[in-house]
């Protein structure tokens, strides 16, 4: 029961990371979409398009924090470990 509280918050935790990227990449940088990714993999710069998209899961961390949905929020942290790790190897 508890795994599948935090898997729960994982998976929406990598949604809202996804959905903040999308709507980063979208609406943020000059162009289309795919304009906009090859831009990014040419200077690469994923790893800071990645720390920016992360954001949603500050809000979504704190609903659950308020809905008392705590392994979800753990879900959520996991998720935004997760992503860092990534950022990380972006970096290098």
């Amino acid at each position: 029961m508890i795994t599948k509280e935090i898997l729960i918050g994982f998976f929406i935790g990598l949604a809202a990371t996804a959905g903040g990227f999308y709507l980063y990449v979208e609406y943020a940088l000059a162009g289309s979409f795919l304009e906009a990714l090859i831009v990014l993999n040419e200077n690469g710069l994923y790893g800071q398009v990645l720390s920016i998209a992360a954001i949603p899961n500050l809000l979504v961390f704190f609903v659950f924090i308020k809905k008392r949905k705590d392994y979800r929020a753990r879900g959520v942290l996991l998720a935004t470990l997760v992503v860092a790790f990534l950022i990380l190897i972006a970096q290098f």
